[in-house]
């Protein structure tokens, strides 16, 4: 009957949010220098799967131009600390200005800035991604 069909649906929900708390793996998983190691590895391993699936005839030429991108993160030098594992660097750092992210978008489409601004592009999602993860930690 209808409590029995309120248990089931409490029940679920317990499952839910017993699940959504013990799977946050930001916490339980991934301490904040993992997290740093793992957001490390992306810059190299998301670059150099763009290279093979769509420049793989020029693999090592699209993956050190993508690579060079990492460049951007000199304006990391301007800011004290230099490196703090709990700031987000999106709207922190001069080049990681939320204003800015349209043009490394719209660079993707001129061939001549294509990888330069390809590269941007997933270093600020990677950049992103690492500033909603830290925030759920």
């Amino acid at each position: 009957g209808l409590s029995d069909h309120h248990s089931r649906q409490s029940g679920i929900f317990q499952v839910v949010k017993k699940f959504r708390y013990n799977t946050n793996l930001s916490v339980r998983v991934f301490p904040r220098m993992e997290r740093a190691v793992i957001h490390l590895i992306l810059h190299v391993l998301v670059p150099a799967g763009v290279a093979i699936q769509f420049y793989r005839n020029r693999f090592w030429y699209a993956f050190l131009i993508m690579m060079s991108t990492m460049l951007v993160d000199l304006d990391h030098l301007l800011a004290s600390p230099v490196y703090d594992p709990n700031r987000c660097s999106i709207g922190f750092h001069l080049l990681h200005q939320y204003w800015i992210m349209p043009v490394y978008v719209l660079a993707c489409i001129p061939k001549s800035t294509r990888l330069i601004a390809i590269g941007l592009v997933i270093h600020m999602v990677l950049d992103g991604i690492d500033c909603i993860w830290m925030r759920l930690s």
